[in-house]
């Protein structure tokens, strides 16, 4: 759930909500500092000193530094100030490219060296997806970042330069509708290979390959786990959009979307992240990046996650997003089975997934069978797609985060009431209001006596006598998935009842999230956000490299 600070009323919602909480990323570019001590590292200072020369002739400076560097690494391959060098020189060839607005990925630059002129070229894959014209390509060295989902550099030391790739001008989901989105943000490695006089510089996915061999030696792939995804929440700015996915969810409905953060392939997991109220896909970005330090991790899953405005009740979003399984189900029919992670109201979702709910929860809002409700058949299918449904067979295991399984007496508050009237009807399909309306007015009275007034939203789901809530409850998993439970109590500790105090996280207490059955529960000191906590990524890298089989 979100935090309390941004249960406000209508005229500071939109302003104090936003400007309150800190940045997730802030970006800040430099020339990263280099002390020259060897041969290579001299003709490096040397053409850094000469920023006015042709770019053609800066960049056969830094070749023939990663030249002079590549010699050395040939005779001894553990000589680290050479491999330092060589990536250092890398690095520079990309940002004068960049900066001078070159394409050598479209005909070779002559670059003048030392000893006569270097043919430099850029090799791509031919997929039009991948045509290094759509994108930015930058060192990641270049960028310097701080914010509350950015806290320490995670790097691989090894061959190459890490570059940050982000998409220009075109929109990449028409290649793949799975892909992360209209804005890619992903990191590569670069390597330059000599043969005679040419030079041709050749990218490496640091997620798929670990080694690179260069002058007669294999080398780790450097990598910088950090760089793409700060820079990504620096120029989107997610922070700002998660108020209003959750004020106005409706004017984000075609948001909405199932997607893969790095390039597909069959042969790893899926892990498929699905995040909380109030939040987004951003607040996944310590997690993964702290998980793709573990090679094993690297080698043996992949990271997708499910983005929905958070306004909307939960079970319609479980609804959504069991569509675009289906989708993506034929889209990649190889694919392996998914370990899910739900954090939060995401953990009521992941929760719908390993449940099947036969006509239980259709049976507690109406006295009459889904073919018999007097609405259009849109309408019918909106409702009875929330309400019936079917545990999903692609799911292998659940990991749920601080998950309010049975809601929060935070959702019964003053400032959660006053939030839940400004999304008011914000929550509704748009063109199906009226219709909708008259299928609310057709329910049983809610657990209070009352009959519902309107659709409704993401906080009224979450309260704890809440009918859905309730009867899912009682429901069981599906036999044969195992689910594990990461829950916070801030380090205080308290009952694990409803008695006071009570053990809770700050927003969600312990009676909400545990669940009986599962094949692990820890409870570390965390506040609500306990997906990112040390120890509970820590948990979550533990049950991921033991699904793989891996301890």
């Amino acid at each position: 759930m979100q935090t309390p600070s941004c249960f406000l009323p209508v005229l500071m919602a939109l302003t104090l909500a936003v400007t309150s909480c800190t940045n997730y990323s802030s970006v800040s570019e430099k020339q990263p500092k280099f002390q020259p001590v060897t041969p290579a590292g001299h003709i490096i200072a040397r053409t850094l000193k000469q920023p006015a020369q042709p770019p053609q002739v800066r960049i056969g400076g830094f070749i023939d530094a990663a030249a002079a560097a590549g010699a050395v690494l040939a005779k001894h391959p553990d000589d680290a100030p050479a491999r330092k060098d060589y990536n250092f020189a890398v690095g520079r060839i990309f940002e004068v490219i960049h900066d001078a607005g070159l394409e050598p990925w479209k005909a070779p630059l002559i670059c003048p060296g030392a000893d006569g002129n270097w043919s430099f070229s850029v090799a791509s894959d031919g997929k039009p997806e991948h045509d290094p014209s759509h994108f930015r390509i930058l060192p990641a060295d270049r960028y310097q970042f701080k914010g509350t989902l950015v806290k320490d550099r995670t790097l691989k030391d090894g061959l190459g330069a890490p570059m940050v790739i982000a998409s220009k001008d075109f929109d990449p989901t028409k290649f793949d509708p799975f892909i992360q989105g209209k804005n890619v943000y992903y990191g590569v490695t670069e390597v330059l290979q000599f043969k005679g006089r040419n030079c041709t510089a050749t990218y490496i996915d640091p997620l798929s390959t670990e080694t690179v061999d260069f002058a007669g030696h294999t080398y780790p792939v450097a990598a910088d786990f950090t760089a793409p995804l700060a820079l990504a929440l620096a120029e989107l700015a997610p922070r700002k959009k998660e108020l209003q996915r959750l004020v106005n969810p409706g004017e984000f409905a075609s948001s909405t979307r199932l997607a893969r953060l790095q390039p597909y392939d069959p042969r790893k997991i899926p892990i498929l992240c699905i995040h909380g109220l109030g939040d987004s896909q951003a607040t996944w970005a310590p997690l993964i990046e702290s998980l793709r330090t573990d090679p094993t991790i690297r080698k043996n899953y992949q990271v997708w996650f499910f983005s929905y405005p958070t306004g909307y009740p939960y079970p319609l979003m479980a609804a959504v997003l069991r569509k675009q399984m289906d989708a993506i189900n034929s889209y990649y029919p190889d694919h392996k089975k998914m370990v899910v992670i739900g954090h939060s109201m995401g953990g009521m979702i992941a929760r719908e997934l390993i449940t099947d709910s036969g006509m239980k929860i259709w049976n507690a809002y109406y006295d009459m069978p889904p073919a018999k409700l007097p609405v259009s058949e849109e309408t019918r299918r909106i409702f009875s797609s929330a309400f019936v449904f079917q545990h999903r067979p692609e799911i292998a295991r659940v990991i749920f985060a601080s998950a309010s399984h049975r809601g929060a007496n935070r959702a019964t508050g003053f400032g959660a009431r006053l939030l839940s009237n400004i999304i008011g009807g914000n929550a509704t399909a748009p063109g199906l209001a009226a219709d909708q309306a008259k299928a609310v007015s057709l329910m049983k009275p809610d657990y209070s006596g009352d009959k519902l007034q309107r659709i409704p939203n993401s906080l009224d789901v979450l309260k704890p006598g809440n009918r859905f809530v309730t009867t899912i409850d009682k429901i069981p998993t599906t036999h044969g998935v195992p689910f594990h439970s990461i829950i916070g109590d801030r380090g205080k500790g308290g009952n694990l009842n409803h008695t006071p105090p009570v053990s809770t996280d700050g927003l969600v207490p312990y009676w909400s999230s545990h669940l009986d059955g599962a094949e692990s529960e820890l409870i570390v000191p965390s506040d609500h956000w306990t997906h990112r906590h040390p120890l509970g990524i820590a948990e979550i890298r533990r049950i991921l490299l033991k699904h793989a089989g891996k301890r």
